[in-house]
């Protein structure tokens, strides 16, 4: 099926989204280097700079700020200096913060090393939050879930997201849709929700190769069966996405990207923008179409990024 009409952008300031999943902090360390370690054969890289923003989940709910819908993020952090930087990040960009702190905990880090635009290594700081017996997750979210527009659900499979069934069940008997970002090979965890929005890669890794578009229509289709979803969202890199819906026949949306620099964290803009508009009232295909574009633009850019209300309005009008 083709593309509909690209919606024109709803008042997303009217529409209240609720972000819980795993947060991190994506830092940066950037410098020079002009010799090797006499130590190992590895660069000395003199650090000249340090940046850092927010991932993971952080990431989703500064995607739905950056575009004027009100954002709540509920999530586990640390005691220590990474929270704190996260924290302030996420403030200063217009999210509301339910950040609990588990002390025996790191905040969940990774630490890049870049010299000449080119990462020469990852250092992750983490520790399974699913080991504790109760990190008050689930009290949060139903104290925040009654005014929500839409939930979306940030899984990276580090343990915050432990009891996700139960939190699907809760925003159901509320009647707010709830969009999942899934990890793993056990989609199970996320029956009921309204839609899952898998790239392809981990999609298969569930269902199996698929061959051709058939396939992957019919195998689509029998997981968003089993799983009582009411919809599947398939992101597939340069052939764009594809849309499973209950009782509709398939929609493929190609990609919008002008140029892929980095598609790290395209995802997390894909469900910030598909929650936000259903948030606002937008329907399923509507809110795709909205994802995609926004997709589009973000791969454009070095890094975890977000997509302004402008940017998505620029490149919405292109796309006509």
């Amino acid at each position: 099926m083709s593309s509909p009409i690209l919606p024109s952008l709803p008042d997303f300031s009217a529409g209240r989204v609720l972000i819980v999943g795993d947060v991190m902090l994506d830092r940066y360390w950037h410098g020079s280097t002009t010799r090797i370690s006499p130590e190992a054969p590895v660069p000395v890289v003199k650090v000249e700079g340090d940046e850092y923003r927010a991932g993971g989940a952080g990431n989703v709910a500064l995607n739905a700020a950056s575009l004027g819908a009100g954002a709540e993020l509920v999530g586990l952090v640390g005691r220590d200096e990474a929270a704190r930087l996260l924290r302030e990040r996420l403030e200063t960009g217009g999210v509301a913060c339910r950040l609990l702190e588990a002390p025996e905990h790191p905040t969940i880090t990774k630490l890049r090393i870049i010299s000449r635009h080119q990462q020469l290594i990852r250092l992750d700081f983490e520790d399974s939050f699913a080991v504790l017996e109760s990190a008050g997750i689930e009290q949060a979210f139903a104290e925040a879930v009654g005014t929500a527009g839409a939930v979306v659900l940030s899984d990276y499979g580090k343990g915050t997201l432990a009891q996700i069934g139960s939190l699907i069940r809760v925003a159901r008997e509320h009647k707010v849709p709830v969009v999942v970002d899934p990890k793993g090979m056990d989609f199970g965890r996320y029956c009921g929700a309204t839609v899952i929005t898998p790239n392809q890669a981990e999609f298969e890794a569930v269902v199996g190769h698929c061959a051709d578009e058939a396939a992957l229509r019919g195998r689509g289709e029998a997981l968003r069966e089993a799983l009582d979803l009411e919809a599947l969202l398939i992101t597939r890199s340069e052939r764009g996405v594809t849309l499973l819906q209950k009782g509709r026949e398939p929609l493929d949306l190609p990609t919008r990207a002008r140029d892929v620099f980095d598609v790290t964290g395209a995802g997390d803009t894909v469900v910030a923008v598909l929650g936000a508009g259903l948030a606002c009232g937008l329907s399923l295909p509507e809110a795709t179409a909205l994802a995609n574009v926004a997709a589009g633009v973000v791969v454009g850019k070095l890094g975890t990024a977000t997509v302004s209300r402008a940017e998505l309005q620029d490149a919405l009008a292109s796309t006509h």
